[in-house]
């Protein structure tokens, strides 16, 4: 007797769908899986063998023919227990055929029957919206994950026998959703009135947040950089639905979804240590997984101690920070994945760590070019904003002021980005440091003074195209901070400022 179920894989961002056909005939006592299996799909054999022996399923002394089409995609995971036993069991008769129509199945099965949770529910539920399925048979710690895609009738089951009841006419009964804890949700993250001075620093990281600029900062041991970078959370934007699902699907993919299964609430902020692999920062596997690049998407990545990391590994960002996405190819396929990100990096200007302080810096001078020269030109070139961070005074380490707080400057934020939102509206760009260059005469109008001002600092400065776009991007940016249409002679000095600390270290 022949039977088909209906399964998923996750391949890059997507799902592709899988028939799993299931034969059961006379002949020699074989169960034989074919369709180009990984080792892992392979073993579902024994896993579902055994789970149905467990179940009290007899499996009659016949030949078993399993088939997963289409016979030209790898398949890999262990997603395909559930399906292969589903099927098996509708070709023994145990399960009627009709019983499957318009229905997904998805999970790994136990030796005991027990229906275990697997990685990427939530874009293959989302595919399966998509072609038109109209019922997901899931396991019960994905339900959650699974009921993020309205539309799709969802049954959510602990083991192999309470799906085949509910198969055979039970009528399905919802077990209820867990809701989120709120603490989870609003947990507070550390705030910018905790730091004291770097009032200029401070201003740097607002105007860089409320344009999603890529900025960097330079500056000794101890001065605050990791301290203002870890703020950053407190004063980004909130998601949106899409982002929040787009985001959602990443981190589904890699089983790293909120313990509760609930979507992602926050923006990432991803924090590597400098010792990861180029594979580890882009994506990496004979059939890839995100990497810390797609983590971060519509979020930020921070880079602690930027030289410190391999040359190599820091080559890997400079495509997908222009693109917003990354492109893997591999023997299996093309794979991509989103790469929206907010660079942040950090960093000493030497080894030591005080250059140019010749009193505390004993470093030479080829040492230190040798340092700064582990971080490219063209990644250099790529940075928005690169301010200095200088040590921090005693009176202000020690000023009982009241410093401004993360929420005051999130409000400007989400001010000067809404001004954006309401700019680019229907154009696909989603901040001012996404302006294309045919549209910079737009978006970026300067008049004739600005203009001969402008050419003086492209030549004195010596600035590559990016570079300049990136200068008028800033000042649009700290234009809409303050409400201003037109881009004035101070904005354009201070974008100006936020682009000289890197000529001075590396020229």
């Amino acid at each position: 007797m022949y039977s088909m179920v209906m399964t998923a894989i996750v391949r890059g961002m997507d799902g592709v769908c899988i028939r799993v056909e299931a034969d059961v005939s006379d002949g020699l006592p074989v169960f034989e899986m074919v369709g180009f299996l990984s080792s892992e799909v392979r073993e579902a054999r024994e896993r579902v063998r055994t789970a149905l022996h467990s179940c009290g399923y007899r499996i009659p002394a016949k030949r078993i023919t399993v088939n997963l089409s289409p016979a030209d995609v790898r398949k890999s995971g262990s997603g395909f227990d559930l399906p292969v036993a589903v099927a098996v069991l509708a070709a023994l008769g145990v399960i009627p055929a009709d019983a499957l129509k318009d229905t997904l199945v998805l999970g790994e099965i136990g030796l005991s029957g027990a229906v275990q949770p697997i990685r990427g529910v939530l874009p293959l539920v989302a595919m399966a919206k998509e072609i038109g399925i109209k019922r997901c048979l899931i396991p019960h710690l994905n339900r959650e994950e699974a009921k993020c895609i309205p539309g799709v009738d969802i049954w959510a089951v602990e083991d192999l026998k309470e799906l085949v009841r509910y198969l055979n006419g039970k009528p399905y009964q919802e077990k209820g959703l867990r809701l989120p804890e709120a603490g989870a949700v609003l947990e507070r993250a550390p705030d910018f009135a905790e730091i004291n001075g770097q009032a200029a620093v401070k201003r740097a990281c607002e105007v860089a947040v409320a344009g999603m600029h890529n900025f960097m900062m330079i500056g000794p041991p101890g001065s605050g950089k990791t301290m203002v970078a870890k703020r950053i959370p407190g004063i980004l934007p909130p998601m949106s639905e899409e982002e929040r699902l787009e985001v959602s699907k990443i981190y589904s993919i890699c089983g790293m979804l909120p313990k509760e299964g609930f979507l992602m609430e926050r923006r990432p902020f991803r924090m590597p240590h400098h010792t990861i692999s180029p594979g580890g920062l882009s994506g990496g596997g004979s059939l890839p997984k995100p990497g810390e690049i797609s983590l971060a998407h519509k979020g930020v990545l921070f880079l602690d101690e930027l030289p410190e990391f391999k040359k190599s590994t820091l080559e890997v960002l400079r495509q997908p920070m222009e693109d917003k996405q990354i492109t893997l190819v591999r023997q299996a396929g093309i794979f991509c994945y989103p790469a929206d990100f907010m660079l942040v990096a950090a960093m000493n200007p030497c080894k030591c760590g005080y250059y140019p302080d010749r009193s505390r810096c004993s470093c030479q001078e080829a040492e230190v070019a040798r340092y700064l020269g582990r971080v490219s030109k063209p990644l250099l070139d790529r940075i928005d904003i690169c301010m200095e961070v200088p040590v921090l005074r005693y009176d202000d380490l020690t000023g009982g002021g009241a410093n401004e707080p993360s929420s005051a400057i999130r409000e400007r934020v989400m001010a000067a980005l809404e001004r954006q939102r309401s700019r680019y509206l229907q154009t696909g760009i989603c901040a001012n440091s996404q302006i294309p260059p045919a549209d910079m005469a737009v978006y970026c109008r300067l008049d004739s003074g600005q203009q001969k001002y402008m050419k003086l600092i492209y030549q004195k400065m010596g600035l590559s195209a990016r570079g300049y776009h990136k200068i008028l991007k800033t000042a649009r940016t700290i234009a809409d901070l303050e409400d201003s249409e037109k881009i004035r002679d101070d904005h354009l000095n201070e974008a100006v400022c936020y682009r000289i600390q890197d000529k001075k270290y590396w020229e």
